[in-house]
C-alpha cells in the first residue's frame, strides 16, 4: 500500500499556522496584485503528467493564498461569518484524514453516533422540542428547504397526497406566507420545492424588519408560514408566540429561518429576543456562522420526526430496514463529510457558558461599535438587539465612497446594504476572535474614511 508521507501533513500544518499567525496583522480583503496573480496561476491548462504533492502543496501556498479574503480573522465584518474555533479547525482537520462518509451508521458508527450527540445537545441549547428530527446539511439554504419540504409533506398528507410518490401535479394547493423581510434562499427554497416564488405573500414588517402581529391575514387553509430569527440586516426576530397563535388556528407550518438569530436562544440574555420560538414546527440554522465552525456546516429541526423521515427516506437491496438512527433516512444528501464533527467538537470545547460568552461577546462588540458611530454623528438605523449595526454615512453617493474606501484601506471588511429603502453599511459581528481592540482599531478606519 502507498503511504502518505508525514513530511507533506507537516509542511502543510507549518503553513496554515503561518497562515493563521499573520491573521490579525494583514490587510482583510487581498490586493488586486494578488488576486491577478492568482487567476494568471489557476487559468493555466491541466498538466500532462503528475506533480509531486508537495509542490502541488506549495503553489496553492504561494498563489492562492494570499489571494483569500481575511474572513477567519478578527476583523471581517461583511457578512454573517465567523471564524473557526481552534478546537472545530483542529476536528475538522482529524476529520477529513479520517474521511468518513456520514451517509448511515454501517458506514461511520463514528460519524452517525457524534451527529446523534450533537442533535440532542443542541436541541437542549436551543431549548426546542425534545422529540424533534434532524438533518445536516451544507448551511441554512438547504436546511430551510429540508425544513419547508417536511412542511410541504405534512400538509399534502393530511389532504390525502404524497407529493414523493405522486408529484405536485393535481396535488392540493398551500398557501405560502413569508415575512417582506424574508431572506431570499427562503424563497429559492420554495421556488425548487415547487411551491413558488411568485404565489408567496408577503407579511407586512415594522421599522426593524419583525412581522407585524397586528398586521397578520386570515389563513383560511392550512399554510406554511416562514419567519425568521434575525433580520439579516438589523438582527431582529419576529414575534412568534403571536405567530403559533396565528398558525395554531388553521394547522399551519411555521418555520424559522435561524440562520444565525437562532443562537439568541442560547444565551439567557438574548433569550427574549426569540420568546416562543420553541413553538414553531421546523427551525434552520447554521454553525459556520455563530457556532464558528468550518464551512459548510447548517443544521434542520423538524418537530414531527415522521415527516422529515418520510420526506427523505429512501430503501436499496443493500441498505439497513431497521437499527439505529440513519443520517439518510433524514437528510437530502446521501453521501456526505462528517461535518458533524467539527460542531461536536465546538460545543465539546466551549460548553454551555463558552457558548453563551461567544453569542454574549459578539453583541456587546455591535453595541461598541454603534455607540461610536453615534457618538461621531452618524445615524445607526437599526435598534442593535444582536451582533447587526446599520449605519448610514449619508447619501447613496456618499455611502458608496466610505464603503470603498474602507475595503480598500483593508483593516476591516464591511459591505453595503439597504435598509427601508436607504442605502447603508452593514456590519455583522460573528467571530470569536474578535477583541474590542479590533472594534476600536476597526471604527477608527471606517470614521477616517468617512470623514475623507
Amino acid at each position: 500500500m502507498r503511504r502518505l508521507d508525514p513530511a507533506l501533513l507537516l509542511d502543510a500544518t507549518q503553513r496554515a499556522q503561518r497562515y493563521i499567525d499573520a491573521l490579525p496583522e494583514r490587510s482583510v480583503p487581498p490586493d488586486a496584485p494578488a488576486v491577478a496573480r492568482l487567476a494568471q496561476w489557476v487559468g493555466r491548462p491541466l498538466p500532462d503528467g503528475p506533480l509531486p504533492p508537495e509542490q502541488v502543496l506549495a503553489e496553492l501556498d504561494e498563489f492562492a493564498g494570499p489571494a483569500t479574503m481575511a474572513s477567519a480573522g478578527p476583523r471581517f465584518f461583511g457578512f454573517v461569518v465567523g471564524g473557526a474555533l481552534p478546537a472545530s479547525l483542529a476536528a475538522s482537520w482529524l476529520a477529513n484524514a479520517w474521511d468518513q462518509n456520514a451517509f448511515m451508521h454501517a458506514s461511520s458508527p463514528a460519524a452517525a453516533l457524534i451527529e446523534q450527540t450533537v442533535l440532542g445537545w443542541s436541541l437542549d441549547l436551543f431549548d426546542l422540542p425534545r422529540e424533534c428530527a434532524g438533518a445536516f446539511t451544507t448551511g441554512a439554504t438547504l436546511a430551510n428547504l429540508t425544513g419547508l419540504a417536511a412542511a410541504r409533506h405534512a400538509l399534502l398528507e393530511r389532504a390525502g397526497w404524497s407529493a414523493e410518490e405522486r408529484g405536485l401535479f393535481g396535488a392540493p394547493e398551500i398557501p405560502v406566507f413569508a415575512s417582506e423581510e424574508s431572506h431570499p434562499t427562503v424563497r429559492k427554497a420554495l421556488g425548487v420545492l415547487g411551491l413558488g416564488r411568485a404565489r408567496v405573500t408577503s407579511v407586512a414588517t415594522d421599522d426593524q424588519g419583525r412581522i407585524r402581529a397586528d398586521a397578520l391575514p386570515r389563513l383560511t387553509a392550512p399554510s406554511i408560514v416562514c419567519s425568521q430569527a434575525g433580520n439579516v440586516n438589523g438582527g431582529a426576530s419576529d414575534p412568534f408566540d403571536a405567530l403559533a397563535d396565528w398558525c395554531s388556528a388553521s394547522g399551519s407550518w411555521l418555520h424559522v429561518d435561524g440562520a444565525f438569530g437562532l443562537w439568541a436562544a442560547a444565551t439567557p440574555s438574548l433569550r427574549d429576543q426569540v420568546s416562543g420560538i420553541e413553538r414553531a414546527d421546523s427551525w434552520a440554522t447554521d454553525a459556520h456562522k455563530w457556532l464558528n465552525v468550518p464551512y459548510d456546516s447548517g443544521i434542520a429541526f423538524v418537530k414531527d420526526a415522521n415527516a422529515l423521515r418520510e420526506t427523505m427516506s429512501f430503501d436499496a437491496a443493500y441498505l439497513p430496514v431497521d437499527g439505529p438512527r440513519e443520517p439518510f433516512h433524514y437528510s437530502i444528501e446521501a453521501s456526505r463529510r462528517a461535518r458533524g464533527i467539527e460542531i461536536w467538537a465546538a460545543l465539546r470545547s466551549l460548553g454551555r457558558s463558552g457558548v453563551e460568552a461567544l453569542i454574549d461577546g459578539c453583541c456587546r462588540h455591535a453595541r461598541r461599535f454603534a455607540a461610536g458611530f453615534e457618538a461621531a454623528g452618524f445615524s445607526v438605523l437599526n435598534d442593535v438587539v444582536l451582533n447587526q449595526v446599520v449605519v448610514s454615512f449619508g447619501d447613496e453617493a456618499e455611502n458608496t465612497r466610505v464603503i470603498a474606501e474602507v475595503q480598500r484601506e483593508g483593516v476591516c471588511w464591511c459591505g453595503p446594504t439597504r435598509w427601508r429603502g436607504q442605502p447603508a453599511m452593514r456590519i455583522s459581528v460573528s467571530s470569536w476572535a474578535t477583541e474590542e481592540e479590533d472594534v476600536d482599531r476597526s471604527l477608527a478606519s471606517i470614521l477616517r474614511c468617512a470623514r475623507g
